[in-house]
Protein backbone atom coordinates (compact mmCIF):
# COMPACT_ATOMS: atom_id res chain seq x y z
CA UNK A 1 0.00 0.00 0.00
CA UNK A 2 1.56 3.39 -1.11
CA UNK A 3 1.66 6.50 1.57
CA UNK A 4 0.90 9.72 0.32
CA UNK A 5 0.88 13.21 1.31
CA UNK A 6 -1.58 15.80 1.34
CA UNK A 7 -1.04 18.88 1.18
CA UNK A 8 -3.30 22.23 1.62
CA UNK A 9 -1.18 25.10 0.84
CA UNK A 10 -2.33 28.59 1.68
CA UNK A 11 0.92 30.13 0.70
CA UNK A 12 2.68 29.57 -2.26
CA UNK A 13 6.50 29.99 -0.79
CA UNK A 14 6.38 27.65 1.61
CA UNK A 15 5.53 24.67 -1.17
CA UNK A 16 9.07 23.94 -2.37
CA UNK A 17 9.80 23.11 1.52
CA UNK A 18 6.90 20.74 1.53
CA UNK A 19 7.33 19.44 -1.74
CA UNK A 20 11.23 18.68 -0.64
CA UNK A 21 10.33 17.50 2.97
CA UNK A 22 7.75 15.07 1.24
CA UNK A 23 10.31 14.04 -1.13
CA UNK A 24 13.16 13.34 1.28
CA UNK A 25 10.96 11.91 3.74
CA UNK A 26 9.93 8.71 1.55
CA UNK A 27 6.25 9.62 0.43
CA UNK A 28 5.41 7.98 -2.38
CA UNK A 29 2.69 10.71 -4.05
CA UNK A 30 1.51 14.63 -2.85
CA UNK A 31 -1.66 15.51 -3.35
CA UNK A 32 -3.75 19.01 -3.41
CA UNK A 33 -7.41 19.83 -3.34
CA UNK A 34 -9.39 22.53 -4.41
CA UNK A 35 -10.51 24.12 -1.40
CA UNK A 36 -9.77 27.93 -0.84
CA UNK A 37 -6.83 28.08 -3.38
CA UNK A 38 -6.27 26.59 -6.43
CA UNK A 39 -5.03 23.08 -6.93
CA UNK A 40 -2.64 23.00 -10.00
CA UNK A 41 -0.44 25.95 -9.22
CA UNK A 42 1.94 24.39 -6.17
CA UNK A 43 2.47 21.33 -8.40
CA UNK A 44 4.59 23.05 -10.36
CA UNK A 45 6.57 24.01 -7.68
CA UNK A 46 6.17 20.65 -6.51
CA UNK A 47 7.69 19.16 -9.65
CA UNK A 48 10.53 21.23 -9.29
CA UNK A 49 11.28 20.49 -5.74
CA UNK A 50 11.49 16.95 -5.51
CA UNK A 51 12.63 13.91 -7.69
CA UNK A 52 10.45 11.04 -6.81
CA UNK A 53 7.23 12.11 -6.02
CA UNK A 54 3.63 11.72 -8.23
CA UNK A 55 1.90 14.75 -7.85
CA UNK A 56 -1.94 14.72 -8.48
CA UNK A 57 -5.16 16.65 -7.52
CA UNK A 58 -7.71 15.35 -5.05
CA UNK A 59 -9.75 16.95 -6.81
CA UNK A 60 -9.73 20.02 -9.35
CA UNK A 61 -13.33 20.30 -9.86
CA UNK A 62 -13.81 19.39 -13.50
CA UNK A 63 -16.95 21.21 -15.04
CA UNK A 64 -16.14 24.48 -13.76
CA UNK A 65 -12.76 24.01 -16.66
CA UNK A 66 -13.57 23.50 -20.03
CA UNK A 67 -12.23 19.88 -21.11
CA UNK A 68 -9.49 22.00 -23.42
CA UNK A 69 -7.92 23.82 -20.28
CA UNK A 70 -7.61 21.14 -18.16
CA UNK A 71 -5.68 19.41 -21.25
CA UNK A 72 -3.38 22.51 -21.37
CA UNK A 73 -3.12 22.25 -17.93
CA UNK A 74 -2.22 18.36 -17.46
CA UNK A 75 -0.13 18.44 -20.96
CA UNK A 76 2.63 20.93 -19.32
CA UNK A 77 2.37 19.64 -15.69
CA UNK A 78 3.20 15.85 -16.86
CA UNK A 79 6.11 17.04 -19.25
CA UNK A 80 7.44 19.26 -16.72
CA UNK A 81 7.23 16.79 -13.78
CA UNK A 82 8.82 14.10 -16.00
CA UNK A 83 5.70 12.06 -16.16
CA UNK A 84 4.92 12.36 -12.48
CA UNK A 85 1.13 14.54 -13.03
CA UNK A 86 -2.02 12.48 -11.97
CA UNK A 87 -4.97 14.24 -13.37
CA UNK A 88 -7.50 13.83 -9.98
CA UNK A 89 -11.03 15.29 -11.22
CA UNK A 90 -14.18 15.36 -8.65
CA UNK A 91 -18.25 16.60 -9.71
CA UNK A 92 -18.09 18.56 -6.57
CA UNK A 93 -22.35 18.77 -5.19
CA UNK A 94 -25.41 20.75 -7.25
CA UNK A 95 -24.91 24.29 -4.75
CA UNK A 96 -21.38 24.68 -5.59
CA UNK A 97 -21.14 24.11 -9.47
CA UNK A 98 -24.24 26.34 -9.82
CA UNK A 99 -23.73 29.09 -6.98
CA UNK A 100 -20.24 29.32 -6.25
CA UNK A 101 -18.64 28.50 -9.71
CA UNK A 102 -21.65 29.85 -11.37
CA UNK A 103 -22.02 26.45 -13.94
CA UNK A 104 -24.66 24.51 -14.51
CA UNK A 105 -25.03 21.36 -12.76
CA UNK A 106 -26.23 18.68 -15.32
CA UNK A 107 -26.34 14.59 -15.17
CA UNK A 108 -23.16 14.62 -13.29
CA UNK A 109 -21.95 10.86 -14.52
CA UNK A 110 -22.75 11.23 -18.12
CA UNK A 111 -20.75 14.62 -17.91
CA UNK A 112 -17.47 13.18 -16.44
CA UNK A 113 -17.63 10.45 -18.62
CA UNK A 114 -17.46 13.10 -21.50
CA UNK A 115 -14.56 15.01 -19.53
CA UNK A 116 -12.70 11.96 -19.32
CA UNK A 117 -13.04 10.98 -23.21
CA UNK A 118 -12.75 14.83 -24.73
CA UNK A 119 -9.41 14.85 -22.37
CA UNK A 120 -8.04 11.60 -24.22
CA UNK A 121 -8.82 13.33 -27.24
CA UNK A 122 -7.06 16.17 -27.25
CA UNK A 123 -4.31 14.48 -26.01
CA UNK A 124 -4.46 12.04 -28.82
CA UNK A 125 -4.55 14.76 -31.35
CA UNK A 126 -1.46 16.83 -29.32
CA UNK A 127 0.65 13.73 -29.51
CA UNK A 128 -0.69 11.54 -32.71
CA UNK A 129 -1.84 14.43 -34.93
CA UNK A 130 -5.40 12.75 -34.83
CA UNK A 131 -8.15 15.04 -36.42
CA UNK A 132 -9.99 16.88 -33.06
CA UNK A 133 -13.90 15.64 -33.59
CA UNK A 134 -15.68 15.37 -29.99
CA UNK A 135 -18.86 14.90 -30.87
CA UNK A 136 -21.23 14.49 -27.08
CA UNK A 137 -24.06 15.67 -25.57
CA UNK A 138 -22.06 18.51 -23.13
CA UNK A 139 -19.05 19.08 -25.47
CA UNK A 140 -18.38 19.66 -28.99
CA UNK A 141 -14.66 20.02 -29.89
CA UNK A 142 -13.75 20.02 -33.82
CA UNK A 143 -11.16 22.87 -33.74
CA UNK A 144 -7.65 22.27 -32.89
CA UNK A 145 -5.33 24.36 -35.18
CA UNK A 146 -1.55 24.13 -35.06
CA UNK A 147 -1.13 27.86 -33.52
CA UNK A 148 -2.64 25.83 -30.50
CA UNK A 149 -1.52 22.54 -30.43
CA UNK A 150 1.58 22.00 -28.16
CA UNK A 151 4.28 19.78 -28.94
CA UNK A 152 3.62 15.96 -28.24
CA UNK A 153 5.78 14.55 -25.40
CA UNK A 154 6.97 11.31 -24.06
CA UNK A 155 4.56 11.36 -21.00
CA UNK A 156 1.49 11.78 -22.99
CA UNK A 157 -0.10 8.98 -21.21
CA UNK A 158 -1.61 11.16 -18.51
CA UNK A 159 -3.46 9.15 -15.95
CA UNK A 160 -6.81 10.13 -14.54
CA UNK A 161 -8.20 9.43 -11.50
CA UNK A 162 -11.99 10.47 -10.22
CA UNK A 163 -13.60 10.62 -7.27
CA UNK A 164 -17.34 10.11 -6.36
CA UNK A 165 -19.61 8.11 -3.59
CA UNK A 166 -22.11 6.78 -5.55
CA UNK A 167 -22.30 3.68 -7.10
CA UNK A 168 -22.34 4.81 -11.04
CA UNK A 169 -19.77 7.48 -10.22
CA UNK A 170 -17.54 4.28 -8.70
CA UNK A 171 -18.38 2.20 -11.60
CA UNK A 172 -17.08 5.15 -14.17
CA UNK A 173 -14.19 4.96 -12.94
CA UNK A 174 -13.50 1.20 -13.10
CA UNK A 175 -14.56 1.65 -16.63
CA UNK A 176 -12.57 4.27 -17.70
CA UNK A 177 -9.81 6.00 -15.52
CA UNK A 178 -6.34 4.55 -13.57
CA UNK A 179 -7.46 5.44 -10.42
CA UNK A 180 -10.32 6.38 -8.21
CA UNK A 181 -10.81 8.76 -5.33
CA UNK A 182 -12.50 7.37 -2.51
CA UNK A 183 -14.55 9.53 -0.42
CA UNK A 184 -12.98 10.23 3.01
CA UNK A 185 -16.14 10.11 4.33
CA UNK A 186 -16.18 6.19 4.52
CA UNK A 187 -16.59 2.80 6.45
CA UNK A 188 -15.34 -0.90 6.02
CA UNK A 189 -18.68 -2.00 5.04
CA UNK A 190 -19.62 1.00 2.61
CA UNK A 191 -16.23 -0.09 1.00
CA UNK A 192 -16.82 -3.32 0.48
CA UNK A 193 -20.58 -3.45 0.02
CA UNK A 194 -20.68 -0.28 -2.30
CA UNK A 195 -17.38 1.41 -3.50
CA UNK A 196 -15.51 -2.12 -4.45
CA UNK A 197 -18.09 -3.67 -6.25
CA UNK A 198 -19.00 -0.55 -8.28
CA UNK A 199 -15.54 -0.39 -9.33
CA UNK A 200 -15.56 -3.93 -10.89
CA UNK A 201 -18.75 -3.65 -12.61
CA UNK A 202 -17.23 -0.92 -14.04
CA UNK A 203 -13.73 -3.02 -15.00
CA UNK A 204 -15.58 -5.65 -16.19
CA UNK A 205 -17.44 -3.28 -18.51
CA UNK A 206 -14.55 -1.67 -19.44
CA UNK A 207 -12.67 -5.53 -20.18
CA UNK A 208 -10.17 -4.52 -17.49
CA UNK A 209 -8.80 -6.27 -14.24
CA UNK A 210 -8.45 -4.65 -11.08
CA UNK A 211 -4.70 -3.79 -11.34
CA UNK A 212 -5.34 -1.54 -13.70
CA UNK A 213 -6.91 1.01 -11.35
CA UNK A 214 -5.79 2.26 -7.97
CA UNK A 215 -8.32 3.45 -4.86
CA UNK A 216 -7.00 6.23 -2.66
CA UNK A 217 -8.15 7.92 -0.19
CA UNK A 218 -7.79 10.81 2.23
CA UNK A 219 -8.53 8.14 5.75
CA UNK A 220 -9.53 9.95 8.90
CA UNK A 221 -6.75 8.99 11.80
CA UNK A 222 -5.70 10.19 15.68
CA UNK A 223 -2.37 9.85 16.51
CA UNK A 224 -2.50 9.28 20.37
CA UNK A 225 1.46 9.63 21.34
CA UNK A 226 0.42 13.48 22.72
CA UNK A 227 -2.50 12.90 25.04
CA UNK A 228 -2.53 17.19 24.56
CA UNK A 229 -3.10 16.63 20.96
CA UNK A 230 -5.81 14.04 20.96
CA UNK A 231 -8.56 16.06 22.09
CA UNK A 232 -8.38 18.64 19.10
CA UNK A 233 -7.51 15.77 16.78
CA UNK A 234 -11.48 14.09 17.70
CA UNK A 235 -12.82 17.42 17.73
CA UNK A 236 -11.68 18.73 14.13
CA UNK A 237 -12.88 14.80 12.92
CA UNK A 238 -16.17 15.15 14.28
CA UNK A 239 -16.72 18.54 13.06
CA UNK A 240 -15.71 17.13 9.15
CA UNK A 241 -17.68 13.73 9.52
CA UNK A 242 -20.12 16.56 10.25
CA UNK A 243 -20.11 18.25 7.80
CA UNK A 244 -19.45 15.77 5.39
CA UNK A 245 -22.79 13.84 6.88
CA UNK A 246 -24.93 17.07 6.66
CA UNK A 247 -24.72 16.76 2.19
CA UNK A 248 -27.34 14.73 0.35
CA UNK A 249 -24.99 13.05 -1.97
CA UNK A 250 -23.14 11.83 1.30
CA UNK A 251 -25.52 10.50 3.28
CA UNK A 252 -25.71 7.32 1.72
CA UNK A 253 -22.54 6.51 3.79
CA UNK A 254 -24.32 7.40 6.60
CA UNK A 255 -27.71 5.42 5.67
CA UNK A 256 -26.11 2.06 5.20
CA UNK A 257 -24.22 2.22 9.03
CA UNK A 258 -28.27 2.84 10.05
CA UNK A 259 -27.27 6.09 10.96
CA UNK A 260 -29.78 8.01 8.14
CA UNK A 261 -31.83 9.96 10.60
CA UNK A 262 -28.52 11.50 11.97
CA UNK A 263 -27.38 12.44 8.72
CA UNK A 264 -30.82 14.44 8.08
CA UNK A 265 -30.57 16.08 11.46
CA UNK A 266 -27.08 16.97 10.63
CA UNK A 267 -28.52 18.53 7.40
CA UNK A 268 -31.31 20.37 8.88
CA UNK A 269 -28.49 21.99 11.74
CA UNK A 270 -26.56 23.12 8.65
CA UNK A 271 -29.57 24.70 6.88
CA UNK A 272 -30.16 26.71 10.33
CA UNK A 273 -26.34 27.62 10.56
CA UNK A 274 -25.86 25.93 13.57
CA UNK A 275 -22.26 24.66 12.46
CA UNK A 276 -20.92 24.07 16.20
CA UNK A 277 -24.20 22.17 17.25
CA UNK A 278 -23.36 19.51 14.42
CA UNK A 279 -20.09 17.30 15.71
CA UNK A 280 -22.40 17.22 18.80
CA UNK A 281 -24.29 14.65 17.03
CA UNK A 282 -21.08 12.32 16.05
CA UNK A 283 -21.12 9.70 18.82
CA UNK A 284 -18.50 7.86 19.77
CA UNK A 285 -19.48 4.42 17.59
CA UNK A 286 -19.40 6.60 14.60
CA UNK A 287 -16.09 8.56 15.00
CA UNK A 288 -14.65 4.84 15.63
CA UNK A 289 -16.25 4.32 12.31
CA UNK A 290 -14.76 6.93 10.10
CA UNK A 291 -11.54 7.36 12.06
CA UNK A 292 -8.41 5.23 13.09
CA UNK A 293 -6.42 5.97 16.30
CA UNK A 294 -3.22 4.74 17.86
CA UNK A 295 0.19 5.88 18.02
CA UNK A 296 2.40 7.00 15.05
CA UNK A 297 4.08 3.66 14.69
CA UNK A 298 0.81 1.73 14.80
CA UNK A 299 -1.33 3.65 12.67
CA UNK A 300 0.29 1.97 9.74
CA UNK A 301 -0.22 -1.85 10.75
CA UNK A 302 -4.08 -0.43 11.63
CA UNK A 303 -4.36 1.05 7.64
CA UNK A 304 -3.21 -1.70 6.42
CA UNK A 305 -5.69 -4.39 8.70
CA UNK A 306 -8.17 -2.13 7.75
CA UNK A 307 -7.94 -1.77 4.19
CA UNK A 308 -6.21 -4.30 2.83
CA UNK A 309 -8.09 -5.30 -0.43
CA UNK A 310 -9.91 -2.36 -0.41
CA UNK A 311 -7.38 0.93 -1.43
CA UNK A 312 -3.93 1.00 -3.00
CA UNK A 313 -2.87 4.16 -1.33
CA UNK A 314 -3.62 6.49 1.54
CA UNK A 315 -2.66 9.64 2.65
CA UNK A 316 -3.41 10.51 6.04
CA UNK A 317 -6.80 13.32 6.40
CA UNK A 318 -4.73 16.42 7.80
CA UNK A 319 -2.08 18.25 5.46
CA UNK A 320 1.83 16.76 6.08
CA UNK A 321 3.47 20.14 7.37
CA UNK A 322 7.29 20.59 7.90
CA UNK A 323 8.15 21.26 11.42
CA UNK A 324 4.89 19.94 12.82
CA UNK A 325 5.34 16.14 13.54
CA UNK A 326 8.03 15.55 11.36
CA UNK A 327 9.10 12.41 13.95
CA UNK A 328 5.70 11.27 13.07
CA UNK A 329 5.21 11.36 9.84
CA UNK A 330 9.00 9.73 9.32
CA UNK A 331 7.48 7.32 11.52
CA UNK A 332 4.63 6.45 9.57
CA UNK A 333 6.42 6.30 6.05
CA UNK A 334 8.88 3.51 7.44
CA UNK A 335 5.97 1.53 8.71
CA UNK A 336 4.64 1.37 5.64
CA UNK A 337 7.96 0.56 3.51
CA UNK A 338 8.34 -2.40 6.24
CA UNK A 339 7.99 -5.68 4.24
CA UNK A 340 6.00 -6.90 7.12
CA UNK A 341 3.13 -3.93 6.14
CA UNK A 342 3.41 -3.54 2.32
Amino acid sequence: MKIDASLLVHDLRRMPALARFADEAGFDGLWTFETAHEPFLPLVLAAEHSRNLSLGTSIAVAFARSPTILAHTGWDLARFSNGRFIMGLGTQVKGHNERRFGVRWEKPVEKMREVILALRAIWDCWQNGTKLNFQGEFYKLTLMTPFFSPDPHEYHRIPIYIAGVNSRMCQLGGELCQGFHVHPLHTSRYLREIVTPSIQRGLTTGGRDRKAIELSSSIFVIPTDDPKQVERYECEIRQQIAFYASTPPYRPVFEIEGWGETAQQLGRLAANGRWNDMPLLISDEMLDAFALRGRWTDLPARVLEKYHGLLDRVNYYFPVVPGENEDGWRVTVAGFKAPAVR
